[in-house]
């Protein structure tokens, strides 16, 4: 994001601003009734497939089956089936079909005008609208290429060279529906970002979801995690990667890092150079926010690396979103293939000052808006090169801590963890520090977790009671399998029994995880170097040397051919 880097540190921004307040003012301008506010959320969704894709059909209605959106709600356009439409495509197979029939139904209020725009588009009297989101399903077109004929100024914004482009994200400029007939050059400018008391802005602007991924199997499994967090609760831990790239996006992180903490998931951040290594910690990580690199790497790259349900991950990317069909490039796609279940991204260059703001983002979730309603209040700009993939109606702070508590039985035995980890962290910010250790024995009697178990053995073994510390562990030696995402978590346990005596149990861990297939080479050896140490420690010769021999082999040079 070299240019968004640079815009960032010489963009004045006064101007955007100002240029905002106005549209709000005028978006905001009395509207008709809009819908009977007892209505559902789900009643007043809208539904968009291709008709001529069966996978998008069938994400369509697992959508409105899953959620209750009425089968009416969803509409069917024959659309092209590449992921790249150009603008009079859009316009004649598109925007123009969709608008008519959302007026038509009396979604949008609006009166039908002879004339028509520079674009094409009917132009429309529009009074307000009654949908609560757009879902777009897998099939219907991503972005829009920049059309040079259609190049005109859009002032102040065409100023800048960086803006004189139409190129954007067809969910962006479905945004904009109820407020047809604008420049479709450079962006407009937001009028629900960080606005606290919207109004009637919000029959103005259409909040846009996109169930899309590598797969249909993927974009189906947004709906599903989705429905499945909101009745456990969010269940992992949280990562916050700042790599030091731009003082505006880390600003933007160490917010995030600062919000984490009081909502009690003590974020693991990672502030060296580069992503998250894939050797660090990244046990359920359902909350990650980071800086980007090129392509998928780091722990996501591991293979049979997977989310945990509920899972919010964004990356300040500019073209994380470039193509949602690959499983590796960019990121959107690739989180979305390995789990997730709300992530952003960007069709093209966006700049770093419009693409969504992390903070804004989890600070209304945390406070229980919707997916829908917290993307658009951390995004400031519209018909741009933003998305939004998953549920705009997902709610993923839905269920509290206390709720989970008291429940903590009937939640996914693996994860219910997490939830006494966030416990324990509220009892130590009390100063309640033998509470939390308790709580977290009992919980370990009666739903043994590794998480908590190593978290058990760091608070004893800080305590300089070694022994206790060694017997919390102790069970590790005893599993047989980790899931990708505990690998290394299960080598600092490693470490950790080591540290207390318990050399023999470490060497038991460390061969479970030397039994896994497809580790990759570079932490295979990291892995085989401590295993080593471990079992000379434990005085198991025959084990050290055969390891010892593997180190040997991986790391002798190839033979000349």
């Amino acid at each position: 994001m070299n240019g968004a880097v640079g815009l960032a540190r010489r963009a004045s921004l006064t101007m955007f601003f100002a240029v905002a307040v106005v549209l709000a003012l005028r978006l905001s301008a009395p509207a008709n009734a809009a819908g009977n506010h007892t209505d559902s959320l789900a009643a007043r969704v809208i539904v968009l497939a291709n008709s001529d894709d069966p996978d998008s059909l069938r994400i369509a209605r697992h959508y409105a089956a899953a959620r209750g959106v009425p089968a009416a709600n969803l509409i069917a356009l024959k659309l092209p089936h590449g992921e790249t439409i150009t603008w009079r495509e859009f316009v004649a197979v598109l925007w123009q079909p969709l608008i008519e029939q959302l007026v038509r139904e009396r979604w949008i209020d609006a009166i039908p005008m002879a004339l028509t725009d520079p674009v094409g588009r009917k132009k429309y009297a529009v009074h307000g609208h009654r949908i609560a989101a757009l879902v777009v399903c897998r099939g219907v077109p991503l972005k829009i290429a920049h059309d040079p004929a259609l190049s005109a100024p859009a002032l102040p914004f065409t100023n800048r060279a960086e803006f004189r482009t139409n190129a954007s994200a067809v969910d962006a400029e479905l945004s904009l529906l109820p407020a047809p007939n604008y420049n479709i050059n450079a962006f407009v400018p937001n009028p629900l970002f960080q606005n606290d008391r919207p109004g009637d802005v919000v029959r103005h602007i259409v909040q846009v979801g996109r169930l899309d991924g590598p797969s249909a199997a993927d974009a189906l499994e947004l709906v599903d995690r989705a429905i499945a967090a909101e009745r456990s609760g969010l269940l992992g831990r949280a990562y916050v990667d700042l790599s030091d790239r731009d003082p505006v996006g880390n600003e933007w992180l160490e917010a995030v890092a600062r919000q984490l903490h009081d909502l009690g998931f003590e974020p693991a951040v990672d502030r060296d150079p580069g992503t998250t290594p894939s050797t660090a910690r990244f046990d359920a990580p359902v909350l990650y926010f980071g800086w980007y690199s090129g392509n998928l790497d780091g722990p996501f790259a591991l293979p049979g690396f997977q989310f945990p349900p509920g899972a919010i991950a964004l990356h300040i990317h500019s073209y994380s979103a470039g193509t949602l069909r690959s499983t590796t490039s960019g990121w959107t796609g690739p989180f979305v293939a390995r789990g997730v279940t709300a992530t952003v991204g960007n069709v093209h260059e966006p700049y770093l000052q419009f693409t969504h703001r992390p903070n804004l983002l989890l600070r209304a979730l945390a406070r229980g808006a919707t997916l829908g309603e917290a993307a658009y209040y951390s995004l400031n700009a519209l018909s741009w090169q933003a998305v939004l993939v998953g549920d705009p109606l997902y709610r993923p702070f839905a269920v509290s801590l206390e709720a989970q508590m008291a429940k903590r039985a009937q939640l996914p035995p693996l994860l219910a963890g997490y939830a006494v980890l966030r416990r324990m962290r509220e009892l130590d910010e009390a100063g309640r520090a033998d509470e939390a250790t308790a709580l977290a024995i009992r919980s370990q009697r009666e739903i043994p977790n590794l998480a908590v178990g190593f978290a058990v053995a760091t608070r004893l073994h800080e305590a300089g009671n070694v022994e206790a510390a060694g017997n919390a562990l102790g069970f590790v030696a005893l599993l047989k399998s980790f899931s990708t995402d505990e690998w290394a978590l299960a080598a600092e346990a490693a470490r950790l029994l080591a540290a207390c005596k318990r050399a023999t149990r470490a060497v038991e861990v460390w061969r479970t995880l030397l039994a896994l297939e497809r580790v990759p080479r570079e932490l295979r050896l990291s892995w085989l170097r401590e295993a080593e140490a471990a079992a000379k420690s434990a005085r198991d010769i025959a084990q050290a040397g055969r390891w010892a021999r593997e180190i040997a082999e991986l790391t002798a040079p190839l033979e000349k051919k």
